[in-house]
Order: C-alpha cells, then sequence, then structure tokens
C-alpha cells in the first residue's frame, strides 16, 4: 500500500476546513430548546433531508464492508444496498403518521399508538442495540480505514475521530449533524465514483473484469437449498430488516423528522432513495476490481474487508487519493455522528423526560449534551473489543439485524396497518421477540458445544435468513392472537395512528403534500431497483 503524500494531505486538510467551518457556523446558532438541538427545529429542506438520510446509512462498515462483499464472493448481500424502493416507503407510508402525531422519538409514536410499556422496552433496547451494532462496528471499521489510509495505527486513528465527531454533536445538535453529513455524501460520492471509473479503466473494462472472475460471480439469487444465501430467505429477511432500518429507527428516521412539513419530508426520502441506488456501483464494484486485480497478480490484500483501502491508496493518483481518503473519513464521521445524536435524542427524551416530565427545555438541552459524552466514552471504551472481531463485516452486522428486526416491524407494521392491534399485543411481542433474538445470538456463539441432533443446535445453527424470516411470521401471529384475546384499543390510540382511522381533513392535507413529480421520480427509482434485480442474476 501506498502512503498519502502532500497533496492527498492538502485535500483532507480542506476537507476538516470547510467541515470545521459548517459546524462553527451551526454552533453559533440558537439551541435553545429540544426541537432546536434534536431536530434542528424542524426547519431542514428536502435536499439536506435526503443527503443527511445518505449519509448516516453510508458509514466506514459499508464501505469497507460492501466492498468486501464484493471482493468475498458474498454478492448476495448486495440486496441490503438496492433498498432504495424501502427508503420511498418511509416517505409514502409512514412518515405521513409521524409527522402528524407530532413525535420527537420512534418510542413515543409507539406509546401514543400503543402505551408506555412499549415505549420503554424500544427505548432502552434501542440504545443496547446501537452501542452493540453501530457505534462498534462503526468504530472497528473506521479504525481499519484510518490506519490503511493515513499510516497511522488503529488506536489513534479511531480515537481522534471518535473525539472530534463527539466535539461537533455535542456543541451543535442535531443541526451540526445533517448539514456536515449534507458536505460528507456530496465528498464520498465524489471520491468513490472517481475509484470505481478508474478501477474499470485500470482492469480493462467491465467485460474483461467479467472474463476474469467468471460470469457466474455475478449472481445475487443463489438456490433455494443454498446452505448460505436461499434466496427465499434472503428476500423476505432483507425487506423485514430494510422495514425496520428505513422505517422505524431512530437513526434514520430522526433526520426526516427534522423536514420543515411533510412534502419536503417525504421529497428528501425520495432523494435519499435515489442516492441509495449509488452504492452498488460506488463501493461493491471497486470491491469486484480488486478481486480481478488478485487474480491477475496486480494487487495484494489478506481480508476481503480490506480490499476497499488496499485498492484505493494503490489506483489513485496523488491529491484525489486524499480526497477519497476524507471521503472514507466522512463516512466514518457521518455515521458517529448519526448515532450519537440520536443515543442522546432517545435517552433524553423517551428516559430523562419521561421520568422528569416537569424539567425546563434548557436543562434538556444539556442532558442531552452530558448523554452524547457519555455516549462518546461508551464508543472509545468498546474500540479494544471491536479490535478482536474477525470475518466479513457486513455479513456480521446484517446477521445481528435479521435477530432484531422482526418484532420491531412486526409491531409497526401491523400498528398503522391493523386497527385492532391493541397495547398487550405489542408489549408481549416486543418483549417476546427480543427474548428470542437474544437467545439465537448466545446460541449461535455456543453452537459448537450443542449436540448436533437437539432442538437448540437446530435453533442456533440455522441459516441467520431463514431465521429471521420464520421469526418474523411468528412475531405476526403472535401480536394479532393476543391483540384478539385482549380488549381492542381506545379510540384515541387508533385516530389518525391507523389507515383505516385517516380523517378526511388529514386524507386531503396528504393529497396535497405530493405531486406528479414525486411519483415520477418514485416509479424510475422502483425500475432502477428491478433493473438490478434482473442484471446481477448470472444470464
Amino acid at each position: 500500500m501506498q502512503t498519502l503524500d502532500n497533496y492527498d494531505w492538502i485535500s483532507i486538510g480542506i476537507y476538516f476546513a470547510i467541515l470545521v467551518g459548517i459546524a462553527v457556523w451551526v454552533i453559533q446558532k440558537k439551541q435553545s430548546n429540544t426541537e432546536d438541538y434534536f431536530l434542528a427545529g424542524r426547519n431542514v429542506g428536502w435536499f439536506v433531508v435526503g443527503a443527511s438520510i445518505f449519509a448516516s446509512n453510508i458509514g466506514s462498515e459499508h464501505v469497507v464492508g460492501l466492498a468486501g462483499a464484493g471482493a468475498g464472493n458474498k454478492l448476495p448481500m448486495l440486496i441490503y444496498e438496492i433498498q432504495a424502493w424501502v427508503v420511498l416507503i418511509l416517505g409514502w407510508v409512514f412518515l405521513p403518521f409521524y409527522a402528524r402525531s407530532g413525535v420527537f422519538t420512534m418510542p413515543e409514536f409507539l406509546e401514543k399508538r400503543f402505551d408506555a410499556r412499549s415505549r420503554w422496552v424500544l427505548s432502552i433496547f434501542s440504545i443496547i442495540a446501537y452501542v452493540l451494532t453501530k457505534i462498534s462496528v462503526t468504530i472497528y471499521a473506521g479504525g481499519i480505514v484510518v490506519s490503511a489510509l493515513l499510516g497511522i495505527d488503529f488506536w489513534t486513528g479511531a480515537l481522534s475521530t471518535v473525539i472530534l465527531t463527539g466535539i461537533y454533536t455535542v456543541l451543535g445538535g442535531m443541526r451540526a449533524v445533517v448539514y456536515t453529513e449534507t458536505l460528507q455524501a456530496i465528498i464520498l460520492v465524489l471520491g468513490a465514483a472517481a475509484l470505481t471509473f478508474i478501477g474499470l479503466d485500470r482492469v480493462g473494462g467491465w467485460e474483461s473484469m467479467v472474463d476474469t472472475v467468471g460470469p457466474e460471480y455475478f449472481n445475487m439469487w443463489r438456490p433455494a437449498t443454498d446452505p448460505d444465501f436461499p434466496w427465499p430467505s434472503l428476500l423476505i429477511t432483507s425487506t423485514i430488516v430494510g422495514i425496520w432500518y428505513w422505517c422505524t429507527d431512530q437513526y434514520i428516521v430522526q433526520r426526516a423528522l427534522t423536514a420543515r412539513n411533510i412534502k419536503e419530508g417525504r421529497r428528501g426520502t425520495i432523494f435519499g432513495a435515489l442516492l441509495k441506488l449509488l452504492p452498488v456501483f460506488l463501493f461493491l464494484i471497486p470491491g469486484i476490481i480488486a478481486l480481478t486485480l488478485k487474480m491477475r497478480g496486480e494487487l495484494h490484500w489478506d481480508s476481503p474487508d480490506q480490499a476497499f483501502p488496499v485498492l484505493m491508496s494503490n489506483l489513485l493518483p496523488s491529491g484525489l487519493r486524499g480526497l477519497v481518503a476524507a471521503g472514507l473519513l466522512a463516512a466514518l464521521m457521518s455515521s458517529l455522528a448519526s448515532v450519537f445524536n440520536s443515543c442522546s435524542t432517545l435517552f433524553t427524551v423517551d428516559i430523562y423526560k419521561k421520568l422528569r416530565p416537569n424539567t425546563p427545555e434548557k436543562k434538556l438541552v444539556r442532558t442531552g449534551q452530558y448523554a452524547t459524552v457519555v455516549i462518546v466514552i461508551i464508543g472509545i471504551v468498546w474500540i479494544p473489543i471491536m479490535a478482536n472481531i474477525s470475518g466479513v463485516l457486513y455479513e456480521y452486522l446484517q446477521s445481528v439485524q435479521s435477530y432484531i428486526a422482526p418484532p420491531i416491524t412486526a409491531v409497526f407494521l401491523l400498528g398503522i396497518f391493523y386497527k385492532r392491534i391493541n397495547a398487550t399485543g405489542a408489549f408481549v411481542t416486543l418483549i417476546t421477540g427480543l427474548v428470542v433474538g437474544a437467545i439465537r445470538i448466545v446460541l449461535e456463539i455456543t453452537k459448537d458445544s450443542l449436540d448436533p441432533d437437539g432442538y437448540l443446535y437446530v435453533l442456533g445453527g440455522s441459516n441467520f435468513l431463514s431465521f429471521g424470516a420464520w421469526f418474523f411470521l411468528f412475531c405476526i401471529i403472535l401480536i394479532v392472537v393476543v391483540s384478539h384475546l385482549t380488549p381492542a384499543p381506545a379510540k384515541e390510540k387508533t385516530d389518525n395512528l391507523t389507515f383505516q382511522t385517516i380523517s378526511e381533513e388529514e386524507k386531503k392535507n396528504n393529497k396535497n403534500s405530493y405531486n406528479w413529480k414525486d411519483i415520477v421520480v418514485s416509479v424510475f427509482i422502483l425500475i432502477i431497483v428491478a433493473a438490478v434485480m434482473i442484471f446481477f442474476s448470472g444470464e
């Protein structure tokens, strides 16, 4: 691997100078109440909303992990990256309900639709899950990227990035997060696009690359009997995880809630969906390019997770290499900033304010800042633990999400589509689902010590995608049965919170919040998603 030269450092320096400028500008603005601090005053336009959604999603673990999936014969994982159609579901289906209810957080919405029990469960679980998955994986991936790119050790790179991101997130709140993410999205797209074009030129074009790795390598649809990626389970479970992540997770939805109205929020999600089409070409393809060059003996890396940094450092010219390095640092920082802010929002609004409802707004903002500092410290403590993780990072992340997503997806989906679902059904499903998910993770880790003929081995050793699909069906049946065995929800728990109970006035307001352009762009995105699915079928 080549080290960065003076021109590269100039590129990185310019990026950080602009980033600091944006952060300082935002920090000088008022942060006098919780709406200012946690939702940027609910006054953000569609471009910034969409760019923020994209930048929050594309962290270092995506860049490193998706390129690793491309380089390590894990092409079926691509299905998680062509879920632009699920981002559209956020804008067209879920967002109007969230905006009408005026909530800050997803657990708060569950309280309005069900009761306080569901809110508590989702709040506490979300914070724990963020620390175990998002913060830990992002820092680990960031450590790999920073040490590989900048030629510094893992600890120094990871620590400095976590602390720098923590400072502007604490001081600037959500407004600092969304505006810095807009810059980071632009840098990331430009840098990765340059690497893709230069890489394709280096391998002699698309046809030459296909000839080297073989056309069958490009088939994301494995047979239903495939032990790793059976296509029916892959399609079902990726959709369940997608709806949980894009439509019900605080980390993403909080960006849409910063919009000044439903129209801007929906357009932001449509723009975010459009940007979501890019990772296939910007990160997965470079992974396959790196594999092609390795097969030809022109490039060397030990682990698929190293494919992107090695390719970047060897292929890009001076200066441009620094721009892509800045893009990767941007990806790391945007993901960290998002999760720091989401954690502090959940803690302040759903836990602290719930316990102390009469707390003044200024004190709530200060509490949110303190909570962010604590989350940053927890992130630092996690660094040595995550340094021991091995294997393809992206697959690890998706398997854990396959156990988290089913109960939450079932509760939110049926909560807005079926008015008979009640608080008891939601609470029992969340608790049962989270316990089953935790048991599965423990059994998977300890499966080598279990009896191969026993039920526990089957539960812990079955394919994670198939488990996710059956688990979701179990959650759907559970919430419906429990809801029907207990009293129907009160009228105030369903008014304008389910499709069957929307008032005529709200229907009219929703219809006025979009036009033919929104519909045309949404259909265009669906066509591209279908085309990508067909293209990567190995035909």
